[in-house]
């Protein structure tokens, strides 16, 4: 028997990273998916995004597992795809029981200097597109009257302030907000909805050279190094680790969409190698 057993979980930034272990995670304990993702580039991202191929990737992975899966390449941003993709996913399963809004993006740069379109695509992906997500799937979830769970991924950023990155922590403070507000409408409805709060995960979103840049501003080139830049990360944690795996994200966020967390909602959980008690 798995912990979702008989479960349908809804899956953003599906394609790969952190929305590819979640769904994983989810599948192995029995769920099945409905995998969405973007899979095309936003222009103010500084770090290649995911593609069709990663989508299907994810897809085969969880068919190895034994499980179905639906896969759609939709727009946060939009809420007619987004509405697409539900539908196909209740058109296969009948039924979603669970949302991991966990899309996101992100750039950085002084407040001053952050562009007008940095700025709007940032809040459009990562906070707006967590609501138009909750939306879209909502309904069918109120209307079947089994209850469900809501998973949304902010960040520390959603918890603490960070420099060069006023839109990134707008966003992540953004969707807490979401999150408490759900949990005043939705309660009723046997619906809870948490948000997860990670420090830095081992995914391209950290993993590239803009980033290196970022943490090693006075490096040489050949000092940009995937050693060099843990160094730098490793000094915002009390815990003796650079960064966290996915998995260890996907793990909590399993432990919310499950039954065992039937009475928890309203929560901040932070899987941050004691990066909120350092700061």
């Amino acid at each position: 028997m798995g912990r979702m057993d008989g479960k349908v979980a809804l899956v953003t930034g599906a394609a790969r990273g952190q929305g590819r272990s979640h769904a994983l995670r989810l599948a192995e304990e029995g769920a099945e998916i409905v995998a969405v993702d973007l899979c095309a580039q936003i222009e103010s991202v500084p770090y290649g995004m995911s593609t069709p191929e990663d989508l299907a990737e994810t897809a085969k992975l969880i068919e190895e597992l034994d499980r179905r899966v639906v896969t759609r390449e939709a727009d946060v941003r939009d809420s007619g795809s987004l509405d697409a993709a539900v539908q196909a996913g209740l058109s296969e399963f009948g039924h979603i029981d669970v949302v991991c809004a966990n899309a996101g993006i992100f750039s950085y740069a002084p407040a001053w200097e952050m562009t007008d379109q940095m700025w709007d695509e940032m809040l459009a992906v990562n906070v707006t597109g967590v609501w138009k997500t909750l939306k879209a799937v909502l309904p069918s979830m109120i209307e079947r009257g089994q209850g469900g769970s809501l998973v949304l991924t902010s960040s520390t950023a959603g918890l603490r302030g960070f420099a060069n990155m006023v839109h990134y922590t707008a966003a992540k403070h953004g969707v807490v907000g979401v999150m408490r507000t759900m949990v005043q409408e939705v309660s009723q409805y046997g619906i809870r909805c948490n948000t997860v709060h990670p420090t830095a995960v081992d995914t391209d979103m950290i993993q590239n050279e803009p980033m290196y840049k970022l943490f090693l501003p006075d490096a040489k080139p050949e000092e940009l190094t995937r050693e060099r830049y843990g160094e730098a990360f490793q000094a915002l944690h009390t815990m003796p680790h650079p960064w966290v795996e996915p998995r260890d994200i996907s793990n909590a966020v399993l432990w919310l969409a499950s039954d065992e967390s039937r009475y928890v909602t309203g929560q901040t959980i932070a899987v941050d190698l004691g990066f909120l008690d350092k700061v």
